[in-house]
């Protein structure tokens, strides 16, 4: 990691200045650290399904790292017996639970959030974190929208607290030899995301009724605009209307895309983007089929139609003011897997003196060879960089940073998750106006000559529950 970590210092900072992440500070500019010998404790905000993995995974740190999960915090009731039961079983603690994360942040005990709820409350999440003093690891993508990842970062930096966020890194093994100039010069970069999307039905308003007892809707609905309960665009179905979700680019995506930007050495943003697509495969009148339950504990619907907003099948194109070029696929419908490792998440990096394919597992392919000639588990023809340690664990690493002040030695501080979470948004503003190509000034955050695209940078907030222009 020792590579990626000097890249990161030294383009934390943009031309203009703007592009300054929450990282560098020394120990001292810290209000407080935790000591080496304290107890951290921990508060996970989202209990659902990845909140569940966070659960999981902070109390099985309890005793190697000092960790306690003190609180659960979800909206909705329902959850807080099966998941304290998780705690309990997994820990011996029996938590806290809270349906109102601020009263999570008025506990003085707590000393860092896992935010783990939709996309739509990250933000405003964050930054109330931050303004309490709180350490958060908040999931992937960061933002809803380019507005509020500044806003993270500039959180981040006044209130001196660390940020690190869940979009998977790569295999350092992998980065290295990328980095090494493995394959050359990589001039290109396509990411993959292929997953099976079968419809989740029809978000319609004879469908709308009373919230279930015990789950918080106003709270639930936070900074996105007032409508009427619909279970259709609740627990998980949110990531595909705008409101809410950014589509599967920003849902799976932004692993690969983190992987990817951090592979071709952009913590910057790209300069030119174009995204086109569209809802395919959805063609049958619903008449009476039943779901079949899928992830998120929600029903689907083969290709019955659906009122899903964003795109199942969408294609982008990002440009780097060095000329590197980004390609990212989003597919839902039937589709091959690619590349000789089947790639369906991952990345293929395109270099002058080959290509290296990544899923986890990667293979480095030179020129025109059709055997691969380094990579992970290829044997001993492995180069001497490519012999590195695996992925890095981005909780016992959140952990180990709260205790040393250094937000420097964090895998994936805020700004990076902002440079990632940017291109989903460029993505998603692209397909909403059309497909247009936009230019984008990467130092102001702001389009060229283009009020319509800068209209989508942010949107209008429903007090109270508004993301400061000012944190």
């Amino acid at each position: 990691m020792t590579k990626r970590r000097e890249f990161i210092k030294k383009t934390a900072v943009g031309s203009a200045g703007i592009a300054i992440g929450g990282m560098g500070f020394s120990p001292k500019s810290f209000a407080s650290i935790i000591g080496a010998n304290d107890r951290i404790n921990m508060a996970v905000i989202g209990n659902r399904n990845q909140g569940s993995v966070h659960i999981n995974r902070w109390c099985a740190l309890k005793d190697s790292h000092n960790v306690m999960v003190k609180t659960i915090c979800d909206v909705d009731e329902r959850l807080f017996e099966s998941r304290s039961k998780l705690v309990y079983d997994k820990s011996g603690i029996t938590p806290k639970t809270e349906w109102d994360m601020r009263k999570v942040y008025d506990d003085k005990d707590i000393h860092a959030v896992a935010i783990v709820t939709p996309n739509h409350w990250h933000a405003l999440a964050t930054i109330w974190a931050c303004q309490a003093g709180k350490n958060v690891f908040v999931e992937k993508p960061v933002s809803h929208n380019i507005f509020e990842g500044r806003k993270m970062v500039e959180a981040g930096i006044k209130y001196k607290v660390h940020i690190q966020h869940g979009a998977s890194p790569a295999r350092s093994e992998a980065l290295d030899f990328l980095l090494g100039g493995g394959i050359g010069k990589v001039y290109m970069v396509r990411g993959l995301c292929l997953h099976r999307r079968d419809s989740y039905g029809i978000a319609s308003k004879d469908k709308d009724t009373a919230p279930p007892a015990g789950f918080h809707y106003d709270m639930w609905l936070g900074p996105a605009p007032y409508r009427p309960y619909n279970k259709k665009r609740g627990h998980y179905c949110w990531h595909w209307y705008w409101d809410t979700g950014n589509g599967d680019t920003g849902n799976t995506g932004p692993h690969a895309i983190h992987s990817a930007r951090t592979g071709i050495q952009k913590d910057e943003h790209p300069v030119y983007a174009v995204s086109n697509g569209g809802l395919y495969g959805f063609s049958e009148v619903d008449k009476g089929t039943p779901g079949i339950k899928s992830y998120g504990d929600v029903e689907t619907y083969g290709n019955n139609m659906t009122t899903q907003e964003t795109p199942n099948t969408q294609a982008c194109i990002f440009k780097y003011s060095d000329g590197t070029v980004f390609l990212f696929d989003t597919r839902g419908r039937y589709t091959n897997t690619e590349g000789t490792n089947n790639i369906s998440d991952g990345i293929i990096f395109y270099g002058t003196e080959g290509y290296l394919e990544y899923t986890g597992g990667w293979k480095a392919f030179r020129n025109w060879e059709k055997q691969p000639f380094a990579g992970a588990g290829i044997g001993e023809n492995i180069p001497p960089a490519a012999r590195s340690s695996g992925r890095p664990n981005l909780y016992t690493n959140f952990l180990d940073v709260i205790r040393s002040g250094k937000d420097e030695d964090l895998v994936n501080p805020i700004i990076t998750g902002h440079y990632g979470a940017t291109l989903v948004h460029l993505a998603n503003i692209s397909y909403r106006l059309g497909g247009r190509s936009l230019n984008f000034d990467k130092n102001t955050e702001k389009f060229v000559n283009d009020p319509e695209a800068d209209a989508l940078l942010t949107r209008p907030y429903r007090a109270p529950y508004i993301v400061p222009d000012k944190v």
